[in-house]
């Protein structure tokens, strides 16, 4: 009995220790590899693919783009003196597997694409989205993001956030093209 409560602890401790490890990113080429290939994805962004998902490749980078710009700008415009850290069961979850199922969650409003999504507004969502990480990586960590289901995250759940967010989004682009 004590061995198998010795486990469950250690299993326990080991747990907690990969949520709070996979809780942040603080990493400096933070998107840098992700932003990359969203650009290179702009060639491709009228493919479709019904099977995957209702929107064109054009709509996941367009959304993904958005997203990085307004959660960056909420981040700049906190004051992280009145940061106070909150937990969050889903967000627990989404941090520590790296995963967002597909189909569960909607986007607001202000992170939904155009009907009509041009190529020079995803050039100038692209440049600001690297101003904006450059501006965010010089933030203190109490800066922080209210997010509708995750609660309030600090700089460095953001960032991971914002990762998990954006490679969920390159994967669907990749199985709309077939790859």
């Amino acid at each position: 009995m004590k061995k198998a409560l010795l486990i469950f602890a250690i299993i326990l401790i080991a747990l907690f220790a990969a949520i709070q490890f996979n809780n942040s990113d603080n990493s400096a080429d933070f998107l840098d590899d992700e932003l990359a290939e969203i650009e290179s994805l702009f060639e491709k962004r009228d493919i479709t693919n019904a099977e995957v998902s209702k929107a064109n490749v054009a709509w996941h980078l367009d959304h993904s783009l958005k997203t990085i710009n307004r959660i960056s700008e909420q981040l700049i415009q906190s004051n992280p003196e009145v940061y106070a850290k909150s937990f969050s069961f889903q967000r627990m979850v989404v941090h520590t597997t790296g995963v967002i199922p597909r189909g569960v969650a909607q986007s607001p409003n202000n992170v939904r694409p155009p009907n009509m999504i041009l190529l020079d507004s995803l050039r100038i969502q692209l440049e600001e989205a690297k101003n904006n990480i450059e501006k965010i990586n010089l933030l203190e960590k109490n800066a922080h993001f209210e997010h509708p289901v995750f609660n309030t995250l600090d700089k460095g759940q953001t960032k991971r956030f914002l990762n998990i967010h954006t490679n969920h989004h390159l994967k669907i682009v990749r199985d709309i093209l077939g790859g």
